[in-house]
């Protein structure tokens, strides 16, 4: 076992869901930061870098997408894994269209995971442990 707990930092609109996800996380052995919007997981990113990033799509201020990006093309972010937990699961509700979307882009490498809402905690923990080995 390694001696530094990996952080993560989530991020979504929603005070209930991020507590949610932090308090997972922490009850499965990881610190858990948390940000409301794209702005402030950028500044919370910067100042001091997960692990690990989970990511919620539509939210107000910077939006998922856009936070996305940025993060991609930043070189201290870059690298970090990103997985996109997102009640956005494009058309029919199929949430392979919309990885298929992220995943597309030219100039972006996809998202490392993608768990759609309502979260399969089994799942998404699996995803996380897998990123952080």
């Amino acid at each position: 076992m390694e001696d530094e707990t990996k952080r993560i930092l989530v991020v979504d609109d929603e005070p209930d869901e991020r507590l949610y996800l932090a308090t997972l996380f922490e009850d499965n052995g990881y610190l858990a930061d948390m940000a409301k919007d794209g702005n402030e997981a950028l500044e919370k990113a910067r100042a001091q870098p997960p692990d690990l990033i989970t990511l919620d799509i539509t939210m107000p201020e910077k939006s998922g997408v856009r936070f996305f990006r940025e993060a991609r093309h930043d070189p201290a972010l870059g690298t970090i894994p990103i997985v996109v937990v997102t009640g956005v699961t494009g058309l029919g509700g199929n949430p392979e269209e919309f990885y298929r979307f992220l995943a597309t882009r030219k100039d972006t490498r996809p998202p490392e995971g993608f768990i759609a809402k309502p979260v399969d905690q089994q799942k998404l923990l699996e995803t996380v442990e897998k990123l952080l080995a």
